[in-house]
C-alpha cells in the first residue's frame, strides 16, 4: 500500500498535518525549536524531510542506510521541553512519536483526497507496512504497538497526557509570518516565484494553513487546541472531490514524484 501512496503528489498535502502533530509533542516541539533549520532554510527542510520519507519506501538499501543516517542525526539533539522536562531525541517515546503520527494522517487523507476510505484490511496492512517502515528507523518493535488495537490506545493517551500548541505548531501555522522565496527548481522558476511571491504569499500560507490543520485528525486538532469550523469543513470536502478526481487521471509522470517514479519504473523493468 505504501509503494502507492507515499510517491504519490497527495502526500504533498497530507504532511503538513504529520508534521504538526509531531511538533506538538513538547519534546519533540522543543528539539526542533532548538535545533531544526526550519525557519533560516524551510524550502530546503522540507525537501530533505520529503525526500527522506520517499527513500523509505522506495530506496531499497538506501533506505537502510538513510535510517541509520537519521539516528547519527539526532543523537546530540537534546535538551529541556515545555514543560522543564529533559528529552532527547532518540529517546523511545518521542522517536515512535514522529513515525507514528504517520498512520492516522494517512487514513485522514484517504478519506478526503481519494475516492473511498480504507477497508478494515487496509487498515491492518497499511499499518503493518508502517511497523516495517518503523524498523529500517530503527524502532524497535517494543516501542511501537503492534497491532491497531493497541495503537489506538496508545495514540489517544499520547494526545490527552502530551500534546498542546507549541511555538513551532504556531509558526507552522501562521499566516502573519515571513517566509522566503523558494529557492528549488528550474533557474526560470525561481525567477518567476522572485517576481511574483508578494501577490503569491498570502494565499499560500492560508491555504498551507487550511490543510494543515483540515488533514490532521479531528481528535488531534482539539487535543492541540486549533480551531475547525464547520465552514472551513465544506470546503474541504470540495478541495478533496476536486484532487480526488483529477490525481488519479494524471500520467504517471505527474503523480508521482520523482524517487517514487524512478522506483516504478525500475520495478515494472
Amino acid at each position: 500500500m505504501l509503494w502507492s501512496l507515499v510517491g504519490d503528489i497527495r502526500t504533498l498535502l497530507t504532511l503538513p498535518a504529520a508534521l504538526t502533530m509531531q511538533v506538538a509533542h513538547p519534546a519533540v516541539g522543543a528539539g526542533v525549536d532548538d535545533h531544526s533549520v526550519f525557519r533560516t532554510d524551510p524550502w530546503g527542510r522540507g525537501e530533505r524531510s520529503l525526500t527522506s520519507l520517499q527513500l523509505w519506501v522506495y530506496g531499497g538499501q538506501e533506505a537502510v542506510e538513510e535510517g541509520r543516517r537519521l539516528r547519527r542525526l539526532h543523537r546530540t539533539i537534546q535538551g529541556t521541553d515545555t514543560r522543564g522536562r529533559k528529552y532527547h531525541a532518540l529517546t523511545p517515546a518521542n522517536y515512535a512519536w514522529v513515525h507514528a503520527t504517520g498512520y492516522p494522517v494517512f487514513r485522514q487523507g484517504q478519506r478526503y483526497l481519494s475516492r473511498r476510505p480504507f477497508t478494515e484490511a487496509q487498515e491492518r496492512q497499511l499499518y503493518a507496512e508502517w511497523l516495517q517502515v518503523g524498523r529500517i528507523l530503527g524502532i524497535s518493535d517494543r516501542d511501537m504497538p503492534q497491532t491497531i488495537e493497541e495503537f489506538w490506545p496508545y495514540y489517544r493517551k499520547v494526545l490527552d497526557d502530551e500534546l498542546e500548541e507549541t511555538a513551532v505548531v504556531r509558526e507552522l501555522i501562521a499566516t502573519d509570518l515571513p517566509l522566503p522565496v523558494p529557492d528549488r527548481g528550474p533557474r526560470w522558476l525561481r525567477l518567476l516565484l522572485r517576481t511574483a511571491w508578494p501577490v503569491i504569499l498570502p494565499g499560500f500560507v492560508r491555504f498551507r494553513r487550511f490543510v494543515t490543520i483540515g488533514l490532521m485528525p479531528p481528535d488531534a486538532r482539539r487535543a492541540i487546541g486549533l480551531e475547525w469550523t464547520d465552514a472551513q469543513e465544506r470546503r474541504l470536502r470540495r478541495l478533496g472531490k476536486v484532487v480526488r478526481v483529477v490525481v488519479p487521471a494524471l500520467p504517471e509522470r505527474l503523480r508521482y514524484m520523482p524517487i517514487a517514479r524512478r522506483a516504478r519504473r525500475a520495478a515494472r523493468a
